[in-house]
């Protein structure tokens, strides 16, 4: 969840002559843990304009674009270098981040290092794994007539990027696609969640220690400075949050014509059929919704099972809670905490649909609200008309399969569609016939934690899609490219004027390609 920001007017690029005001320059600086001090000479401090320019950030993005242009960013070394930076930043700043993300989520120190830490790691290490390979020229098919050129698709860097993340996973979320981006070979502003103080205050403090500051900056802004800071020119956004701030996110990409990514959220449904462990799935499903007290775009937000199932379901439920968390949840060291008040009193308003048949508690001043099961929630409820973002588990009953998936076919297409049977067959319907995002059958969130799968939504749960080669891809510019030699000019004359039936005939020959026969989907 993202505050709402206001939609950038059009402003002209940085005009090259703007000079940083922040006391804090260079690596140095960026060790020192000034106040608001980030890689290079931004922070909260923006970089002003001797020639009048209005926007207080279009000096740092003209700063990043030279160096880009430089092609400092572009030699593999470079880039290997940069990455096994950023490792070290993982590993020495380990403690550091496992306490801010704590200050500021609640978060249990398992559930940090597991997501923060560990897949960040094996987004890193799997990059550099593969850099070397995903960096190559591409060489592709040539017709008749190019048999002689060199024909390939060359991976460029997009140029200066920025990525906006959000407070709930604020590693993760930052560090993922900066990988992509450091591995693609741009230069990159880094806006840390404004909400995330402690984390945001970590990577603007020390990331200078590690990345380069010609090519890296952190941005500590607030809603009113990033709408500012989208105001500028950038050859690619990559934003994860709200669906709501997406669309303004978009809005200001479009007044430059810049490609976004947008990670996005929405209600990701959960099908339950009658056939089917019921222990495991409650357990399986209890992990991926109370996990960061429910606080995960891509959870289980509601369970779509028969009435059969919902009464079946409840003691599983009940069972796995108490196993995860204990008798009593708010004493356990494995149950977050509500971001803040705000989300708290949101939350807590949605806890009236339906009937409450597990949990219910809450406290404001611990920001606390126990893992609930709500029961008997009907698909005009207000829990059912908003993504959740909660530890909260309702369940819609319906009377088959068929009706399950009209009811997700009805609703914008999530971020992740859930679908638990003992029958193969079942779970294929449930793929074939719905639209989503991703897809888990049988587990919930493990599908997000595999390198080799892309992630991302569809429709309103998001565009585009990242992880481990897909980032690369994402923060890529596939640049089609034919080199011909300046020889053997007679071979052109086919396509010059004056044309003729026979020149058309040659050049039918040389280009046509021509459909082989039916394929088979095995």
């Amino acid at each position: 969840m993202q505050e709402p920001l206001e939609l950038p007017g059009q402003q002209p690029p940085g005009c090259g002559k703007c000079i940083p005001v922040c006391s804090s320059s260079g690596n140095a600086a960026g060790c020192c843990g000034g106040s608001g001090s980030s890689i290079g000479s931004v922070g909260k401090g923006p970089v002003m304009c001797s020639a009048g320019c209005e926007n207080p950030y279009a000096g740092l993005v003209a700063l990043l674009r030279a160096a880009w242009l430089s092609g400092k960013t572009r030699p593999l070394e470079y880039r290997v270098a940069q990455l096994e930076a950023l490792g070290r930043f993982l590993e020495e700043k380990k403690q550091e981040i496992l306490e801010a993300v704590a200050l500021d989520v609640g978060k249990p120190s398992f559930e940090a290092y597991l997501i923060e830490i560990l897949l960040c790691k094996n987004e890193l290490n799997n990059t550099l794994n593969n850099l070397c390979h995903w960096m190559k020229d591409e060489h592709v098919d040539k017709n008749l007539m190019t048999q002689l050129d060199s024909v390939f698709i060359r991976k460029d860097p997009y140029g200066v990027v920025l990525i906006i993340g959000p407070w709930n996973y604020p590693i993760h979320l930052i560090l993922v696609p900066l990988i992509g981006a450091i591995a693609a070979g741009n230069c990159v502003v880094i806006k840390p969640s404004e909400k995330a103080k402690n984390t945001g205050r970590l990577l603007a403090e020390s990331l200078g220690c590690y990345l380069d500051s010609d090519c890296f900056a952190v941005v500590t802004a607030g809603v009113q400075e990033t709408s500012r800071l989208l105001e500028n020119k950038f050859d690619y956004i990559f934003f994860t949050g709200s669906p709501s701030v997406g669309r303004v996110v978009m809005a200001a990409a479009a007044q430059h014509l810049t490609p976004v990514t947008l990670e996005l959220g929405g209600k990701n449904p959960c099908y339950v059929s009658d056939t089917c462990d019921v222990r495991s799935v409650a357990r399986r499903v209890a992990w991926g919704r109370f996990f960061n007290a429910g606080q995960t775009c891509v959870a289980p937000d509601y369970v779509l099972c028969t009435l059969e199932m919902q009464e079946k379901l409840m003691p599983a439920l009940r069972e796995a809670i108490t196993e995860f968390y204990g008798s009593n949840p708010r004493e356990s060291p494995d149950f977050g905490r509500i971001m803040g008040q705000k989300e708290f009193q949101r939350i807590r308003a949605l806890l009236c649909s339906g009937r409450v048949a597990i949990g219910g508690q809450t406290d404001e001043e611990d920001l606390y609200i126990a893992p609930t099961v709500l029961a008997d929630v009907l698909p005009s409820d207000p829990i059912m008309q908003e993504e959740i973002f909660g530890p909260i588990l309702p369940i819609v009953v319906v009377a088959s399969m068929d009706e399950a998936i009209d009811f997700i076919n009805e609703r914008p297409r999530p971020l992740a569609v859930y679908a638990f049977s003992s029958d193969c067959k079942v779970v294929a319907q449930v793929l074939e016939r719905t639209s989503s995002g991703g897809f888990c059958g049988n587990d919930t969130l493990t599908h997000m934690t595999l390198t080799s799968l892309p992630f991302g939504g569809i429709g309103c749960s998001g565009l585009g899609k990242y992880h481990g080669k897909f980032t690369f891809d994402t923060f890529t510019h596939q640049r089609g490219c034919l080199h011909r030699n300046m020889g053997l000019e007679a071979l052109n004359g086919l396509r010059y004027p004056p044309y003729s039936q026979q020149k058309l005939g040659f050049l039918t020959a040389a280009f046509e390609i021509k459909r082989k026969g039916t394929c088979t989907l095995l």
